[in-house]
């Protein structure tokens, strides 16, 4: 009789345990808020989700509760004001990984694993999206796939399976080495070339040959939209059912990234001032960025991957919209 792990090896299946790469891939946390619409270059919403948006085009970004049967969030991105898809658009939502957390993928040896990347996915249209792994660190390599919504205003089930990289060891450290994508608008300039369907260096003409959403015109309309959730990313050329993990837990995966407080931090008096201190429930990535309100002028700040600490004017004085701390990628 072959063992289990034979038997794993023969089915390229991860074992079992924490099979997912994505953090909040149900789409269940957003820190931040629910739904907000946003221009930004690069914008996050709900938790660990980064917009992709070169051309600074008008979306919304929004938690909704329209979901495939087993989830009960999704994360949708609408047109908030038509345009025509220019050279220099690229449309998307991604994740970025801190290198130290990929280093059992074995990138840049001979015995490169091949990872599965799946996902539900929702648009009112219908045609090519692309799906793009890009290596940030020195090798500066992606490998991208086309796949297709077939059937408009349907939760649709996808999957595709990328090979190993022998080229281009990722970092051992906490900084960003690695993102997935997932393109639903693309310009002339990231289309002019060859779709990179197996791992190359990085050409901007090659990252979404072939996308044809709405005939890649995805701002034609303020009805158009894509929502996705169940996004799983995972060792082996097999989609296994998703990861569910607790909320608590993949609160906690979150937190690593960005952290908000409750609504009141009130201080406590420090001679004729006072202070207000929070820890956080876990360590942060990197020492954040911190943003805070309050009702008294800010003497100082102390922060670092485990505290935010608020040296104010007067006694008793309060953060009123308490604090963010933000160590994303």
């Amino acid at each position: 009789m072959a063992s289990q792990a034979r038997e794993l090896a023969d089915k390229s299946i991860a074992p079992p345990g924490r099979r997912n790469l994505i953090i909040n891939g149900a789409m269940q946390m957003a820190q931040r808020g629910t739904s907000e619409t946003s221009t930004a270059i690069s914008n996050y919403l709900v938790d660990r989700f980064r917009s992709t948006n070169s051309a600074t085009r008008s979306l919304t970004y929004s938690q909704e509760s329209d979901a495939p049967d087993g989830f009960a969030n999704s994360l949708k991105i609408k047109v908030a004001s038509t345009f025509t898809t220019g050279a220099t658009d690229l449309l998307g939502i991604g994740q970025l990984f801190e290198g130290q957390n990929l280093q059992h993928l074995k990138k840049g040896t001979s015995g490169a694993l091949p990872v599965t990347l799946s996902f539900y996915v929702k648009s009112n249209l219908t045609g090519n999206v692309v799906v793009e792994l890009l290596d940030r660190d020195s090798a500066f390599r992606h490998i991208e796939a086309l796949v297709n919504i077939s059937s408009a205003n349907t939760w649709e089930y996808k999957t595709v399976t990328f090979a190993g990289d022998t080229l281009g060891a990722l970092d051992d450290d906490n900084a960003s080495s690695f993102d997935f994508h997932i393109y639903f608008g693309a310009g002339s300039n990231f289309t002019s070339g060859t779709l990179a369907t197996s791992w190359a260096s990085y050409v901007d003409g090659n990252r979404a040959v072939g996308l044809s959403l709405n005939s890649n015109n995805f701002g034609s309309s303020t009805d158009n939209f894509i929502s996705i959730t169940g996004v799983q990313l995972e060792v082996g050329t097999v989609a296994t059912e998703f990861e569910n993990r607790s909320y608590g837990e993949e609160l906690q995966f979150c937190q690593r990234y960005f952290y908000k407080t409750l609504s009141t931090l009130y201080g406590a008096d420090y001679g004729s001032n006072s202070f207000t201190r929070t820890e956080f429930p876990v360590e942060m990535r990197a020492f954040p960025t911190i943003t805070g309100t309050n009702n008294k002028t800010v003497i100082s700040t102390y922060h670092n991957t485990q505290r935010i600490q608020f040296y104010l004017s007067g006694n008793a004085s309060a953060l009123t919209a308490g604090a963010t701390a933000d160590a994303e990628l």
